[in-house]
């Protein structure tokens, strides 16, 4: 299927009304996960001409996204990579573990961002970050894209090394996502280390429930943990 490329239109406004030069494009993935950590990718590519086929990376096949990655890692003027740990998404919630993990990916540039160009509606970045929040901007924005596709094939690479000693649980076919036989072996044998245990999918296994995590927030109030799939067993 055909997809129509990510421009830099945004990127351009931003330099038009903002006078900033330097703008990276932030994207995540693994926020939906039931396992690993959420990780964020902040990309600065200026205005050059993409790759060919460059896109939101679920739309990739993983063959063709690996092969991007590689290009992407070369043409890009720069990118950094963060990460929230499962005990850190347990302790902060998702929206906190989001901006930890982008903060961290924004932090390890070697230059720092005058604006980010954010994908989504929401801005979980917040001050002193000036944000463009873009929905689909994974598709519609190539700094996006390129973020969107080098965060995704690093955090597939970590899960499937994490899953070496967890083979039951098919993290390198999964990427820790409620696939069928990550809900079987969850049934099976209970959450491995790398597990979200505040999540929702324990109240559902009667055997493991004992694991769940209470969340306790400073301000005394449970917000809801985004994202969450398929609790149904």
């Amino acid at each position: 299927m055909a997809y129509e490329p990510p421009t830099h239109t945004v990127e351009r406004s931003l330099r038009a009304t903002t006078g900033a030069k330097v703008i990276a494009g932030v994207d995540e993935v693994g926020r939906g996960a039931w396992a690993g950590p959420v990780t964020v990718c902040a990309a600065i590519t200026g205005l050059r001409r993409p790759p060919e086929g460059l896109t939101d990376s679920k739309l990739l096949s993983v063959k063709r996204r690996n092969q991007l990655a590689v290009e992407l890692e070369t043409w890009v003027t720069s990118y950094a990579l963060g990460h929230a740990s499962p005990e850190e998404i347990d302790d902060l919630g998702m929206t906190a573990a989001l901006r930890l993990a982008a903060v961290r990916a924004l932090d390890a540039l070697p230059v720092r961002p005058e604006a980010v160009i954010l994908d989504g509606k929401h801005d979980y970045l917040g001050d002193p970050w000036r944000v463009r929040t873009v929905i689909k901007g994974d598709q519609s924005c190539v700094a996006v894209a390129a973020a969107s596709v080098l965060a995704k094939v690093r955090r597939d690479k970590m899960m499937a090394e994490l899953g070496i000693d967890h083979a039951d649980f098919a993290f390198e076919a999964n990427a820790g996502y409620p696939s069928p036989v990550h809900k079987a072996a969850l049934e099976e044998r209970g959450p491995t280390p790398y597990h979200r245990l505040s999540w929702a999918y324990l109240d559902a296994l009667p055997q493991w429930r004992h694991l769940k995590k209470a969340r306790s927030w400073a301000n005394g109030r449970v917000p809801e943990i985004e994202g969450q799939l398929g609790f149904d067993f």
